[in-house]
């Protein structure tokens, strides 16, 4: 069976068809996020069933990884205003 996500070439690997490193999805900021770079969110598409979320001030920090049931009842939460 054939994977048709969309898949990228890491940077980091050479051009000679030798080791390398295919990565599926990237980050983007959350549209709630504003544009003042103060509490933001990024999200990482492309992993079926999983939802990597970062914070955008250190990119290279912890990634919590939550199950998509468990990020769709966190977004309702949200809308809903129970975090308020």
């Amino acid at each position: 069976m054939s994977d048709t996500r969309a898949a990228r070439k890491s940077s980091h690997s050479s051009g000679d068809g030798g080791n390398c490193v295919e990565v599926y999805g990237g980050w983007r900021k959350s549209t709630y996020s504003g544009g003042e770079g103060g509490n933001c969110i990024e999200i990482a598409d492309g992993i079926p069933n999983l939802i990597p979320v970062r914070d955008s001030k250190d990119p290279h920090g912890p990634t919590l990884t939550f199950g998509a049931d468990a990020w769709a009842a966190f977004v309702a939460g949200i809308k809903a205003g129970e975090f308020n």
